[in-house]
């Protein structure tokens, strides 16, 4: 008896026209970003849920790997009510931390992040009106939310094209490779660093983590 193999995963999407047009004006200002494609094959344009969804997956994301984030994300979806505010806060640390496997301070925040957007502290719709600084501001005064989460969801939630997480530290450490620095720049300095590259920092960041996975033997394209 024959039995159907499973399905592949569907092919990641391709950057969109606007992103392909920044990807080609970061390449002629700083030649060293026309090189990562050519190494590491197509950029894969991630993206994540907006609203309540996507920030809760950035919290799985905080100070873990990819791979770790990923994992963790896939339990936790699957939790019935989980990705609904008011479901969230019925789930005990039981299951968001032994059924899911977050972290304590992690269920905490995720639990804060359900509270603001109850209550309103959290408004995503104003949220999408808001100036880039003014929205992480607005992000980060959730509890558990600092400015690394907010920039990664709008990064890739909202795909706005000008936020770097210059506190990421694979970014830090994929900036020192491909530039040749000698040491990997601390936040500050690499926010400095960033600044040649607006108005195209997100898609210098979406480049910077693609040639680093390529750097440390990583798959492509990773369930964010």
């Amino acid at each position: 008896m024959l039995h159907p193999s499973p399905a592949s995963p569907p092919p990641p999407l391709a950057p969109p026209d606007w992103a392909r047009a920044g990807i080609a004006a970061l390449a002629a200002r700083e030649p060293r970003f026309g090189t990562i494609e050519p190494s590491a094959g197509p950029l894969p344009w991630r993206t994540r849920a907006p609203g309540f969804p996507g920030l809760l997956r950035a919290i799985c994301g905080q100070q873990i790997s990819n791979q770790a984030a990923a994992a963790i994300w896939r339990r936790l979806e699957a939790v019935p009510g989980a990705l609904d505010p008011v479901g969230l806060l019925a789930l005990d640390d039981a299951t968001l931390c032994g059924v899911a496997g977050l972290s304590r301070p992690k269920a905490a925040h995720a639990r804060s992040l359900a509270r603001a957007c109850l209550d309103g502290t959290l408004d995503f719709i104003a949220l999408r009106g808001m100036e880039t600084q003014a929205a992480v501001a607005h992000i980060a005064a959730v509890k558990g939310l600092g400015p690394w989460t907010a920039e990664v969801h709008l990064l890739f939630a909202e795909q706005r094209p000008d936020i770097f997480p210059s506190g990421d530290i694979a970014l830090a450490a994929s900036a020192a490779q491909l530039f040749g620095l000698e040491a990997r720049p601390a936040p500050k300095a690499l926010a400095v660093m960033a600044q040649a590259w607006v108005p195209w920092r997100s898609l210098a960041a979406r480049l910077l983590w693609h040639h680093w996975r390529q750097v440390t033997g990583r798959s492509t394209v990773e369930d964010l």
